[in-house]
Formats: structure tokens, sequence, C-alpha cells
């Protein structure tokens, strides 16, 4: 197995924020997160001065948010609808007037539909113009309803009005080849985009960790600098995969990032910590909790193995024993920014366990437990939760819960 020491890492923000380090090869060795097989950009400089450290216990605490057992809305459902049909969604948020926007990237499309799921419009086509696109990946709203849908390649934004009016396309500088990894869009018009810093250089023997890059672009595409470089994935080869098919250390901890509003979150999936960013890029906060170590066992193995191979069209190499497998679980899966301004921290699960959500006020401390939903969790709102929702078949759909806060 592999040590948790090798992806515990340390996040760097702008060279100042020295969070701690990681071995590569031994508990002597550090590895300098601010190097990379590529040249880091121009760092931000990151005001610390005022940051706040919160800690909460969320272990004793019995505050629990609830959603709704059945959904409030359900888009997707109506057969008789063709604009009901969805093909491949990838971004869904909630508009001011309670219309819903959703991004489908097979139909390259955003649709609109009002609050009872009554289709209103649809948006874009497949092509290079104006209004147009070539792989809609993701979907950012801003004042007024602008809609910011990320496409590539390479990566950019075609902006829109929720009356479908083109606006403009903005392409970052220096080019994004591929999509952003994690991100999202500021209300200033400020963009949230990262990279792997080694893509291309990958070693066949998860060796060398690889470096997420959280770089700031602003309203006109231009890199304003390096925001952050966390240790993020390892990849190697197997005998069973595909030539030139990498993979990762089964359970390993990744980078998390998300950007909403004027808050820009930064994680480590090893560490129960979240960083708080303002807009203008200034360190505002530190969350951190106590989580005690899950050591992953045989029985864990065995149980994911047993799951996976139940799927329908379970990869081979993915059960390969020359995967290694990390020796700790990770605690923090991913890290999203709700609409209120809440922080919601998913809690990396081990087979066959459901951990939920973790919520955190705007001041960082602890506001609620909250199950995993029937869905991947899209957008959060002060009293709702958007859904993507995929039935046995395949068959997916929009779906919003009600969210109530704890009694």
């Amino acid at each position: 197995m592999i040590s948790p020491n090798q992806y515990l890492g340390s996040l760097v923000v702008a060279l100042a924020l020295f969070l701690g380090a990681c071995s590569q090869q031994a508990p002597s060795e550090t590895w300098n997160v601010n190097s990379s097989r590529q040249a880091p950009s121009e760092t931000i400089t990151i005001d610390s001065s005022s940051a706040q450290i919160v800690t909460s216990t969320p272990a004793s605490s019995e505050a629990t948010c609830t959603f709704s057992e059945e959904p409030v809305l359900v888009i997707g459902d109506d057969e008789e609808d063709d604009n009901q049909w969805f093909s491949y969604i990838w971004g869904m948020g909630l508009l001011s007037d309670g219309s819903i926007a959703v991004v489908d990237n097979d139909l390259f499309e955003v649709r609109i539909f009002d609050a009872s799921g009554r289709h209103l419009r649809s948006m874009g086509q497949r092509g290079e113009g104006p209004g147009e696109f070539t792989n809609p990946a993701t979907l950012g709203i801003t004042a007024g309803d602008t809609l910011w849908v990320g496409n590539y390649r390479p990566w950019s934004y075609t902006l829109l009005t929720a009356q479908g009016q083109f606006v403009r396309r903005i392409l970052l500088d220096p080019v994004y080849q591929n999509r952003s990894m994690a991100g999202g869009v500021l209300e200033n018009g400020y963009t949230v985009n990262a990279k792997e810093g080694g893509v291309g250089m990958r070693t066949p023997d998860f060796d060398v960790p690889d470096t997420m890059i959280v770089e700031i672009h602003d309203p006109d595409g231009k890199l304003v600098g390096s925001l952050a470089r966390i240790p993020h994935r390892t990849y190697g080869t197997v005998s069973e995969a595909p030539e030139n098919l990498y993979l990762s250390p089964l359970f390993e901890a990744r980078a998390a990032v998300d950007a909403l509003g004027s808050t820009i979150v930064l994680a480590h999936g090893s560490k129960p910590e979240v960083q708080v960013l303002d807009d203008e890029f200034n360190l505002r906060m530190t969350i951190r909790w106590p989580e005690q170590n899950r050591e992953v066992t045989r029985a864990d193995i065995r149980a994911w193995r047993e799951d996976y191979r139940k799927l329908r069209s379970p990869a081979r190499y993915m059960l390969s024993q020359e995967r290694p497998v990390a020796d700790v679980f990770p605690v923090i899966s991913s890290v999203r920014i709700g609409r209120d301004g809440r922080i919601w921290v998913r809690q990396y699960d081990r087979p066959r366990e459901d951990r939920g959500w973790l919520a955190f006020g705007a001041d960082g401390k602890f506001y609620c437990h909250m199950a995993q939903p029937p869905g991947n969790v899209q957008e959060f709102g002060a009293d709702y939760v958007l859904l993507l929702h995929r039935s046995e078949l395949g068959l997916q759909t929009v779906r919003m819960h009600s969210l109530t806060p704890p009694s």
C-alpha cells in the first residue's frame, strides 16, 4: 500500500501560505509543491494577516439538515415532451426568477425551464460561431442571470443572457487546450481555473505526484496569476490496461477547489481543512475539524472490487493487483460553495459507507450534518438542493429537493 504521507502534501497559496509537507520517498524527504515540470505562472500575493482559524467538532454535534424525501420538482421525465429528454447533463443552476438552466453536452445547448418544470426556451447549437458550442461542460451564473457556459477545445466561456442573447466569448490567455479541472466564476467576472502541472509527462510507476495549479483570469480571460499549487493525482500504468492509459491509486486523496459569488475554497482530501479566500484573493479563513485516521483494510479493498464487478461494463484493469492502494482513506471527497455562502464538504466514504456532507456557515462555524441526497449534487441553496439523478437505465433527470435547516 501507499503511505498517506505521499498524498498529504502541503497547500501553498501564492508561495506564501505553507500548511505542511508531504513525503515522496521517505519521511526525511520533503516534496516542494512549488516545483513543477512546467514553469509556474506569476504568483498572486496573498494577504493572510487578518485570516481567522475556525475550529469545530462536527462529531460532537447532532445538528442535521434534511432534504425532502420526494423531490419538489423533476425535469426530464415527460415522455411526451422532447425538451424534457436529456442526453448528457454537465451543468445546471437556479435563476433569480426560480427558473432552472441546464447544460446538455451531447446536444450542444442550454435549456431553460420555469419553476414548474415547463420548457421555456433552448439556446445554442453545435458550432464555433457566436452562441454556439463545441463541448459545453460547465455552467456559472452571475448578476443579472448572465450564464457562463464553459466550453472547449480550447477552454473558453460563452456568455448568454437568460433570454438566449449572445453576450460575448472569453478565451483564456494563455490558452487552455483542455477543460478547466475545477474552479468557477466569481460575481465580479473573474474566473478560477485549474490544470495539472505535469500533463504529458506522466510516469508509469506511480512514483511522481502531479500538482493542480489553480489560476485566476480576469473578466477578459487574461491570466492574473497562480493562486495555489496543490498536490493532486499520482499516475501510473498496469499491464492489463490499454497502452497509454494511466490510473491513479485506489482511495487516493486529491485536490478540491470551488469558486462562487465572492468566495474561493481550496482543500486537499487528506486534511480536514478548507482554505477560504475572498474575491480579492486574500485568505479570509481556515476551517478545521478533528478527524481520526481511517486505515484501509483488506475487507475495504475486497468490498470495493466486489461492488465494481457489479457494474454493467467493468474494466478489468481497474481491478489490477498492480494498482497501488492508499493506506488511509481521504477525509474530503469534494467541496462546494452554496448560493447562500455556506461551505459544504462531501466526506470521503469507504466502500458501502455514506458519511454524507458537513456544512459550515459563512463564518466558518459548523452548521449541520446532511446525508447524501439521491443523486449527484449540482447546487446548494439556502432552502434547496439541485441534483443530477440517473436511473438504472441511465435516464438523466434534474431534481430539486427542499432543504430544511437544523431544528
